[in-house]
């Protein structure tokens, strides 16, 4: 039971001493709620906690105070009423087993930013040569980044109270460049509103590994829910279901049939001898320089039949960037952390009296792949403590070319399914917030259905925290790799397309359109100001109702009578120009059927772009449709059309 009272703030802390002196037992609050942290105005604040199991919990704050009772498992939960804009305040909690103080709160607005390592990139990687970079000491806004925490179920509260900083030119530098540009220009629009900003991201993650069990089921990841919650229960088992459908996926694809796969102890490839333990790209072979893909790695180990008798541990350093792996045809195990050493537990039965096998499938989707050790900790350990080196000796061949991506393991930090929700959004628990800002997708790139997996995220994250309405502000991708010369299919523009469609489906959600801000050759764009400019906007006009338009995105698309196509365009502030041409460039007419894509020639009038017909059949219109689209066409916000692809009624 809950009971709120209204107490002047002198009595409080007298009630406070009463209490004895902090102690490990001491009642603790979950979750941010640390030294110089912000809370949310206008919403309830809700609060949870452990206590000793049974006890009275009271807990004070700007001169109300609440009580709550902890249940047998020493949880509580608590409920202080709306506050407006102010601060400071100092929040008392206090219980028969002890009290304690949390100083220089404020009550403004908190914003949650989160993605991988385009959202991670701090200050100091970004511009760091422009004045915003080096911000003056603004004691109304706070800081604090979580740590990375990947968790195989969902935490309740952090193991240390995340450390808010006052926002400066020295604690600036090591967070979130785009986050931390956003909340500073929300800063300069609300001068009297105190604001936060929470960074929870991870470089290389999917989105996959931020979202919860009943989100991974809504987007149809049940198989990954259920194999996390198996690897929490039983390793082993978990790691034997994982090799059984990483194998039935090359089958699919390969058309191998079973016995006749790569990582069987006879497997006929094309073997030749491993230059080194180091990254393959590094070898100097030829067809190896620039190859992203998978290679296979075998090594042969002889054992005496009192050798192979017991368990053992298989030691192969680390990989870049997944591996999966055998032993005499067996999967014991597989990870796609490029840094993290691997270390599989091979049960008894696995070795064997004379010829062993040791497969490793490599699976090299950017930079310079291979195992990359180190040397000296690649071993065989069996039972009796006797340590087979394992540096040396191995043999690699290339592997067929399959289409799509690997299975990864639910259980990998950033690869997986829920491991980066349960660790770094989990503990944050029912804390309220004024938005959301989602920087994440390059590594979804090639994995179909991300529209259902980012609208599952953020449904179970709107829960989490009580707001249906929560805004969204998603950065869609900027561009990166090979420029097109001709029309073609793009994983890239595809999750552009998603992120757009996704929160033009949602009702409170925004696209900061990046596109022009990439760089072909860099997947870390350093003009992260410009960004979190764009993200200002959105949450603008998302979480204060500003008339700003958010940009320039694909209203409507309909035939004209000279066999065109006519495109409405909303959101855009003025007119749309065309840079360096008067023609609209990156326009794309096609068919139904892959393949048929051409371009177009396009003009922009006002808030239409007129695209002239060739003649050919049109049932969808395309823009920007590459991995690093050229673009030319900004309204008087300088603010670019976003890339789409839209069907023709």
């Amino acid at each position: 039971m809950i009971r709120q009272t209204s107490v002047p703030p002198a009595i409080l802390l007298a009630a406070t001493a009463l209490f004895a002196a902090p102690a490990q037992g001491a009642p603790r609050l979950d979750g941010a709620i640390g030294d110089h942290a912000v809370l949310q105005r206008d919403q309830p604040i809700r609060l949870r906690g452990t206590a000793a199991p049974g006890e009275t919990v009271m807990i004070g704050l700007a001169g109300r105070s609440v009580t709550a009772k902890a249940d047998r498992n020493g949880r509580f939960e608590a409920q202080m009423p709306a506050l407006p804009a102010g601060g400071p305040y100092d929040l008392t909690i206090a219980a028969p087993s002890g009290a304690g103080m949390i100083r220089d709160l404020l009550v403004g607005d908190v914003f949650l930013c989160s993605g991988q390592s385009n959202m991670e990139m701090p200050v100091d990687a970004a511009q760091q040569w422009i004045a915003d970079a080096r911000p003056p000491v603004d004691d109304k806004l706070r800081l604090v980044t979580i740590e990375k925490i990947p968790s195989n179920t969902p935490l309740s509260t952090f193991a240390q109270t995340p450390a808010w900083v006052v926002a400066g030119p020295e604690t600036a530098r090591k967070f979130s460049a785009a986050c931390f540009y956003m909340v500073q220009a929300l800063r300069r629009t609300q001068p009297d509103v105190p604001m936060g900003a929470i960074a929870s991201d991870w470089g290389g993650s999917r989105i996959s590994a931020w979202m919860d069990a009943a989100g991974l089921r809504r987007a149809g990841m049940g198989a990954e829910a259920d194999l996390l919650a198996l690897y929490a229960r039983d390793p082993a088992a978990a790691q034997a279901r994982a090799s059984t459908v990483w194998e039935n996926w090359w089958r699919r694809k390969s058309g191998d049939a079973p016995g006749r796969e790569p990582w069987q102890p006879n497997a006929a490839l094309d073997w030749k001898p491993v230059p080194r333990i180091a990254n393959f790209e590094t070898w100097g072979v030829p067809e190896l320089d620039d190859y992203n893909g998978m290679i296979w790695y075998s090594r042969e180990i002889d054992l005496t039949p009192e050798q192979a008798r017991g368990a053992a541990t298989l030691a192969i350093g680390a990989v870049d960037d997944a591996d999966r792996t055998w032993v005499n045809g067996v999967g014991v195990g597989g990870s796609s952390l490029a840094g993290q050493p691997r270390l599989y537990a091979l049960p008894v039965g696995t070795l064997k009296a004379g010829r062993n096998i040791v497969t490793v499938n490599d699976d090299d989707v950017y930079a310079l792949g291979g195992m990359t050790g180190p040397v000296e900790q690649m071993a065989l350990t069996l039972a009796d403590g006797t340590r087979i080196p394992l540096g040396t000796g191995w043999r690699y061949a290339v592997a067929r070319k399959v289409e799509g991506d690997a299975p990864r393991v639910p259980w990998d930090d950033i690869n997986g399914a829920g491991t980066l929700y349960n660790g770094m959004i989990a503990p944050l628990g029912p804390i309220g917030l004024a938005g959301i800002a989602w920087y994440q997708g390059e590594s979804d790139t090639g994995l179909p259905g991300y529209d259902a997996r980012l609208a599952a995220m953020t449904a179970a994250w709107r829960a989490q925290f009580g707001r249906a309405d929560l805004p969204l502000a998603v950065v869609q991708l900027a561009g990166y790799g090979k420029p097109a010369t001709s029309p073609g299919e793009s994983g890239w523009a595809t999750v552009r397309d998603d992120q757009r469609r996704m929160t033009a489906r949602d009702g409170h959600a925004g696209v900061a359109v990046a596109i022009d801000l990439g760089d072909p050759l860099d997947i870390h764009p350093g003009e992260k100001h410009e960004v979190g400019q764009r993200l200002a906007r959105v949450m603008r006009s998302l979480a204060y109702r500003s008339p700003e338009p958010m940009g320039p995105a694909i209203g409507a698309a309909e035939r004209t009578a000279d066999g065109g196509v006519r495109l409405r365009i909303d959101g855009a502030t003025g007119a749309l120009h065309t840079r360096s041409s008067g023609q609209a460039i990156g326009f794309e007419l096609c068919d139904a059927a892959p393949g048929t894509c051409r371009y177009a020639s396009a003009v922009a009038e006002g808030a239409t772009v007129r695209l002239a017909g060739d003649g050919k059949p049109v049932t969808r219109v395309r823009y920007a449709w590459a991995d690093s689209p050229v673009v030319n066409l900004f309204d008087d916000a300088a603010l670019p059309l976003g890339p789409f692809e839209v069907a023709l009624p």
